[in-house]
């Protein structure tokens, strides 16, 4: 009862007017006492409104017509009707907040901006270098460039990934994904039944999810914001570190695969250094470890 009951408050809280064409068929039906044919009700529901019922398994073949599969699951979700109803925009006020940024992030983004600047800008590099020399200089006496740029990769890795995993939504991306996806397939019915009328619906349900893209778009982008304020000042200090003629990096170079033996400011990609390639290759690695070994989900299901 619950599965059906379900069924019919998700095609009401997608489209109020479900609420009318599953009320005319449940009466046409007399409480689903008998079958019901789709000339029984053509003159009060659409075709589209039709086929949804029978795509969601609320009507059902029987033995010359349709039957509706749970008659009490139905006449209960039409009772409660309003309250299914206010319960959903709660629910969408709860998501709507939940996908906006908060003061902290917009600061985040603004600051991340900021830093970008300090790639061109030679005062902010050497400032926030000097700062983090503070607590990287040490590691670098006693180790060499490269495994600095190994443990600076896995330490980016580990909080960008911690960051994805508490500030992404998963499951509500994963809403946004599959409604996109059933209003796709509803489009490819109706198309192929030449059904206009649900052809248009569908056309204006497709811009009302627009909103939900760009919902999308901001549960990404928000741990990324994160993720650049944390990750830039870790480059500026590299590039620091690279740029310095009073204090070269120790060791000049690295031997990396398929290039050989590179100093660490040769283009290897295009113009992309040396020491760029290699803390990316790291950190893709380091990545996929962490997320394996913390058995972290960064992606919809």
């Amino acid at each position: 009862m619950a599965r059906t009951a379900k069924k019919v408050e998700s095609l009401i809280a997608e489209d109020g007017a479900m609420a009318d064409a599953i009320s005319t068929v449940y009466e046409r039906t007399d409480e689903g006492t008998r079958e019901v044919q789709w000339g029984d009700v053509s003159d009060d529901i659409t075709s589209g409104q039709w086929g949804r019922l029978i795509e969601k398994g609320i009507l059902v073949d029987g033995d010359e017509g349709f039957e509706l599969s749970n008659p009490d699951a139905v006449e209960r979700a039409l009772e409660d009707e309003d309250a299914t109803v206010s319960a959903t925009t709660s629910t969408d006020d709860v998501d709507d907040e939940g996908s906006s940024w908060s003061k902290w992030d917009k600061i985040a983004a603004v600051a991340s901006l900021g830093l970008f600047a300090g790639y061109s800008v030679g005062p902010i590099k050497n400032t926030i270098g000097s700062i983090l020399n503070v607590a990287l200089g040490p590691i670098e006496s006693v180790l060499p460039f490269y495994v600095v740029i190994m443990i600076l990769a896995m330490l980016t890795g580990l909080y960008s990934t911690l960051l994805q995993d508490n500030l992404m939504d998963m499951e509500k991306m994963g809403e946004y994904q599959e409604r996109m996806k059933e209003i796709q397939e509803k489009r490819k019915e109706a198309k192929e039944r030449g059904d206009d009328e649900e052809m248009e619906r569908i056309r204006e349900e497709q811009m009302d999810a627009m909103g939900d893209q760009a919902g999308m778009m901001k549960e990404q982008f928000r741990p990324m914001v994160w993720t650049m304020f944390l990750t830039i000042p870790v480059f500026l200090w590299m590039y620091w570190r690279i740029s310095s003629a009073s204090a070269p990096v120790t060791p000049s170079g690295l031997v990396m695969p398929l290039v050989g033996n590179v100093n660490w400011t040769e283009g290897i990609i295009g113009p992309m250094q040396a020491w760029i390639v290699w803390y990316f290759l790291c950190s893709m690695g380091f990545t996929q470890l962490i997320r394996k070994s913390l058995n972290i989900q960064t992606t919809p299901t």
